[in-house]
This record gives C-alpha cells, sequence and structure tokens, in this order.
C-alpha cells in the first residue's frame, strides 16, 4: 500500500511541475530562464519552430535550430548545438 501512494505521489509530483514549468519561466523567471535554440527535440520545444508552424511543440525534428525552449541562464551554449539565436534550418 505504501508503494502504491509513493509512486502516485510522485507521478502527481511529476505532472504538477512539468504543467508550471513554462508559465513560471514567462511570467516570474525572466532572468532565471532563457531561449535556447537548437537543443529540443522533435514535438518539444516551448516556441518558434520556422515558418508554417505555430509554436510550442511544432518542431519537426531533433536540434532543429530555430525552435527554442526554456533552460536555465547561463547553460544553453553549454549544451552540444545550443544557440542564443535562431539559426537557419
Amino acid at each position: 500500500m505504501n508503494n502504491k501512494l509513493l509512486i502516485t505521489g510522485a507521478i502527481a509530483a511529476a505532472i504538477t511541475l512539468a504543467a508550471v514549468s513554462v508559465p513560471q519561466a514567462e511570467a516570474g523567471g525572466k532572468g532565471k530562464m532563457e531561449k535556447c535554440y537548437g537543443v529540443a527535440k522533435a514535438g518539444q520545444n516551448d516556441c518558434a519552430a520556422g515558418p508554417g508552424t505555430s509554436c510550442a511543440g511544432t518542431s519537426t525534428k531533433d536540434a532543429q535550430t530555430d525552435a527554442w525552449m526554456y533552460v536555465a541562464k547561463g547553460t544553453c551554449e553549454k549544451i552540444v548545438g545550443g544557440s542564443l539565436k535562431a539559426k537557419k534550418s
């Protein structure tokens, strides 16, 4: 019974953190987060994925250079392929 409760709690916490992370970055976390281009997996970008796409979750390939996701400030350029500016795909 305790294992079920522990697992359920962990899943609930993960879902809550995932749902809150992007809005926090946009609202109160500016200065702590930065846009990092070229590091998102296909369909996992936070926004901007080039012409013909709308926004979040629209990148069509891994490491798409015109799609970005929020990362902790100061870490983008430490990630392989990470860039603070969009590049042509």
